[in-house]
């Protein structure tokens, strides 16, 4: 089966995980990053799970699951240690077309969670399709040690020197050009910056900006 490649956004959605232990404990974090509204239900949670619980980033019903818990969510997470449970949680989401993940259970999955490669705004993602989640990990290495620790810092000055392209350069085949070519040079955040430079040279000459005078 052929996966969908997305990024979603889910900031103050209500998802919904169940179990709280060393399996769910990384999905919750995922989901607290993303600014999802994070209901977790579990008799008994780890240290960080209890954490977040008690500064009020999350809910926690320290309960067993139950058939209903899922009622609103927008996504869930099964991840308990006891598969029958996850899979009574993946029916119960199926059955109200809510996608759902039951940890490492690949046929009992909406979805998967990618192995991420994270530098600020920058994400890569990596998926096997649950075939091997160890190679998802490999790769994740392998990328986190080739990319460099300023690739965040970098693209959010080149999405400042975009914005500044895309306010003054009407939309075409010319400006797709530029942007492309100021993406392979260094980005910086100083006015004289070589990119901002080329920019404004090229609105000067389609008339966007005035001529410089001497």
């Amino acid at each position: 089966m052929s996966l969908f490649p997305i990024f979603l956004k889910l900031a103050s959605r209500p998802c919904v995980v169940v179990g709280a232990g060393n399996i769910a404990e990384s999905k919750i974090e995922s989901l607290l990053i993303a600014e999802a509204r994070v209901t977790v239900i579990a008799p008994e949670a780890l240290p960080r799970v209890r954490e977040w619980a008690e500064s009020g980033a999350l809910t926690w019903h320290r309960r067993e699951y139950a058939q209903g818990d899922l009622a609103g969510a927008f996504l869930v997470v099964a991840a308990t240690a006891t598969a029958s449970v996850n899979r009574a949680v993946y029916a119960e989401a199926t059955s109200a077309d809510i996608l759902c993940n039951a940890v490492d259970d690949p046929p009992f999955c909406d979805y998967y969670f990618p192995s991420v490669v994270r530098r600020g705004e920058l994400q890569i993602a990596i998926s096997t399709a649950g075939e091997s989640p160890a190679l998802a990990q490999r790769l994740r290495k392998e990328l986190n040690a080739a990319l460099p620790l300023d690739t965040g810092e970098w693209l959010m000055e080149l999405g400042r020197l975009r914005r500044e392209v895309t306010a003054v350069e009407p939309i075409g085949e010319p400006r797709k050009q530029l942007l492309h070519e100021l993406a392979q040079r260094e980005v910086c955040g100083f006015a004289e910056c070589p990119s901002r430079m080329r920019a404004r040279q090229h609105a000067r000459e389609l008339g966007f900006l005035p001529k410089e005078t001497a």
